[in-house]
């Protein structure tokens, strides 16, 4: 009996070492279509240009793509308490609301 219950142990200790990853690998969410970021070819102001981890314009996104940061600064447009733009900062302008242009077919 104790032998059977060994190899209980043995199996359910296997599977679980060999068991499903927690995260998704990169590869699978391409298969998938569920990539964070937009495509490298995405038209600035359209459906595809959204940054799904930030929820704002991919072509806008200051934390994904830190270059952007001076234009932003020059223009006025920067929340120096939570370093992202001011146009962006749901933190200090709860009412904003940034929305993904529909999907053109």
């Amino acid at each position: 009996m104790s032998l059977k219950f060994a190899m209980y142990g043995a199996l359910a200790l296997s599977l679980s070492i060999v068991g499903c990853e927690a995260k998704p690998s990169a590869q699978a969410s391409e298969r998938a279509g569920t990539s964070a970021h937009a495509p490298s070819d995405a038209v600035p102001g359209s459906h595809e240009d959204w940054c799904a981890e930030h929820q704002v314009p991919e072509s806008q996104c200051t934390r994904c793509n830190a270059s952007l940061i001076p234009a932003f600064k020059a223009t006025g447009d920067w929340c120096v308490e939570h370093n992202l733009p001011e146009s962006q900062c749901l933190a200090c302008n709860p009412e904003l609301k940034i929305t993904r242009p529909e999907k053109k077919l």
